[in-house]
């Protein structure tokens, strides 16, 4: 959610930026924005409500010029989406400001500004940020000095660039809770939300930490820490092999990730075992010392990686024979909690910055906890760095708002650290080997899946008049389910809730009719005869009924139920299998509706905000 471009170069930047942007849409917005000092140190602002390409088309026709400058994608949180409320805002003639997060104390600080004489324009509270600075620089000796010491002034989370037309051959930024990222150029630096935005520009970065405020020039970058100590931030080289910006051969990013998760799942298996057992060193140095410790797992994280953890808990206690509790990040950070001997706490987020997880995580060190895993599929993120261990799920950069190989990814390496956890425990070597062989088996069965899409689609055309909809599953299938109910929601709008399938009687068959479709997973396993007991429950009462069956579990098309035959697979990868035909039905559903796939409205990709 929001991004942040900047650059300090002596070639002229604006085009920089704006692509910077564009590489950025996937996180959401409402607005965009550039600021650019030219050569005289005069400040141009321009900003669009809506979509990149608008604000790019105003640049066309009145260019803007200059070597320094900061761009933003705006995903509102105070304030209307506007082009009043769009960054950069801006403070007397010479300050300029983009921010990610919230200024939680704006209120506050907008009365002591509005005291001092300052007017303000928008709704948002990035405008104190600038007025702050601005006031700040009639007593500070340089824009470094005056942002540390209006930073300190804040609270909230925030990634803020600031710039002033005096000393045009500069930025300043500043870090806490959300993240930013300095990108190395040969006589040019620049920095953004995330390193995606710059690949066109440099493969060589930084990551601030929690209070780091840094001073960027084009030769120079000077980082200080929270006690105000300059400091050194390790440079790494990105490792991204392709262009994350291009579709290809597919209609939508959404298509093109859920296509590629054979791939990303061989990617994640790769190098992970030997002879026929798992190497623990996948989640980082010591992680056999840990694990052989650990009496307790608690999982920690929001939305489809809250599901993934679900699924998580069924295996680790199922086969590892370890004790699991999941929670939401959101609620976890603010209740009391009982942490139990020798407990991990594990927390899951595809971008690694998940504002509510990360806070969790910070919350749960202090708590105690022996250790902590992370499972993510950013290197270098807050959440990774922050965590004892960590397992990368190398699925790849996925640009489609709605997570599809994330969350398979995140599900597979949730099975290898149950096998990692469970190898000193229960689980014995025959039964690892027979894991292991499934998850290797893994990516050739999805890919069978796939066939299924021409069938699928012909499926969601039934959807193109329904509003609401229900899920079932029993067992660790039903997370599955409320995966798939997410995804019909957060992409065609049409409200989608998901049960254990054993609930139905407890008040769901209330809202059974004609017009209410079911969408059911069935693997065959030792709970399918109880779940065609379900089926008939809501059949009796007139329902319409899809169901995603094995092909062996014995289910018939007919009047009143629709089937799709799954191939055939072991109960362990059976989650992450039955994941890619709700994906495929959420997917159509959302063509035939028109809505916008990748950006659905109100939604952000990674939410760095609470």
């Amino acid at each position: 959610m929001c991004g942040i471009v900047g650059a300090v170069a002596q070639r002229d930047v604006a085009d920089i930026l704006v692509e910077g942007l564009r590489r950025l849409e996937y996180r959401g917005y409402d607005s965009a924005g550039v600021a650019v000092i030219d050569d005289n140190s005069n400040l141009h602002r321009v900003r669009r409500l809506g979509k990149v390409q608008e604000l790019a088309n105003a640049l066309t026709d009145s260019p803007v010029n200059g070597g320094t400058g900061i761009a933003h994608t705006r995903w509102a949180t105070h304030g209307v989406p506007s082009e009043a409320n769009a960054h950069p805002h801006v403070s007397g003639t010479n300050i300029a400001v983009v921010h990610n997060g919230i200024i939680e104390n704006h209120q506050e600080l907008k009365e002591q500004l509005t005291a001092l004489g300052y007017v303000f324009v928008s709704e948002t509270d990035t405008e104190v940020i600038g007025h702050l600075v601005h006031h700040e620089l009639k007593t500070a000796d340089s824009l470094l000095a005056a942002v540390q010491s209006a930073s300190k002034q804040f609270e909230g989370a925030y990634g803020t660039v600031i710039m002033d037309t005096n000393d045009k051959d500069r930025v300043v930024v500043a870090r806490s809770g959300s993240p930013l990222v300095i990108g190395y150029g040969l006589g040019e630096n620049f920095l953004a939300s995330d390193m995606m935005a710059l690949l066109p520009v440099t493969r060589r970065f930084s990551f601030l930490e929690e209070g780091d405020v840094a001073e960027i020039t084009r030769f120079n970058v000077n980082i200080v820490d929270k006690d105000g100590n300059s400091v050194e931030r390790e440079i790494t080289e990105a490792s991204v092999s392709h262009d994350a910006g291009d579709k290809g051969e597919y209609r939508h990013f959404m298509l093109k990730e859920t296509y590629e998760q054979p791939t990303a799942i061989r990617n994640t298996l790769e190098g992970r075992f030997t002879d026929g057992k798992i190497n623990s060193d996948a989640f980082g140095p010591n992680a056999d010392e840990i694990f052989k410790d650990i009496e307790h797992v608690q999982i920690i994280a929001c939305g489809t990686s809250y599901h993934s953890g679900m699924v998580a808990r069924y295996w680790l206690e199922e086969h590892a024979g370890v004790s699991c509790n999941i929670e939401i990040a959101s609620e976890f950070r603010y209740r009391k909690s009982f942490v139990p001997k020798n407990a991990l706490i594990v927390t899951i987020s595809q971008s690694g910055e998940t504002a509510d997880t990360l806070a969790a995580l910070r919350l749960a060190k202090d708590l105690g906890y022996r250790a902590s895993l992370s499972i993510c599929n950013v290197p270098g993120s807050s959440l990774v760095r922050e965590s004892d261990l960590a397992f990368m799920t190398k699925a790849g950069a996925e640009i489609g708002v709605a997570s599809t190989k994330a969350f398979t990814t995140q599900l597979v390496g949730l099975m290898m650290m149950t096998i990692a956890i469970g190898q000193h425990k229960c689980m014995d070597d025959d039964a690892q080997k027979a894991i292991i062989t499934s998850l290797m088996s893994l990516p050739n069965k999805l890919e069978e899946v796939l066939t299924l899409a021409s069938n699928i689609e012909d499926l969601a055309e039934d959807f193109a008049d329904k509003h609401h909809s229900l899920f079932l599953g029993r067992g660790d299938q039903y997370p599955i389910a409320m995966e798939g109910a997410l995804k019909l929601k957060e992409i065609s709008y049409i409200h989608a809730e998901a049960y254990a399938a054993g609930e139905l009687k407890h008040g769901p068959l209330a809202l059974i009719d004609a017009d209410m479709p079911v969408i059911v997973v069935a693997p065959r396993n030792d709970l399918i005869e109880k779940l065609k007991s379900n089926v008939e429950e809501v059949r009796a009462r007139g329902g319409l009924m899809y169901v995603f069956a094995d092909i062996d579990a014995k289910f018939a098309s007919d009047d009143t139920m629709k089937v799709i035959n799954v191939p055939h697979c072991d109960d362990v990868i059976a989650p992450i299998v039955y994941t890619l035909p709700l994906q495929l039905l959420s997917y159509y559903v959302a063509i035939i509706k028109g809505t916008d796939v990748d950006q659905p409205r109100n939604l952000a990709k990674s939410v760095t905000v609470e």
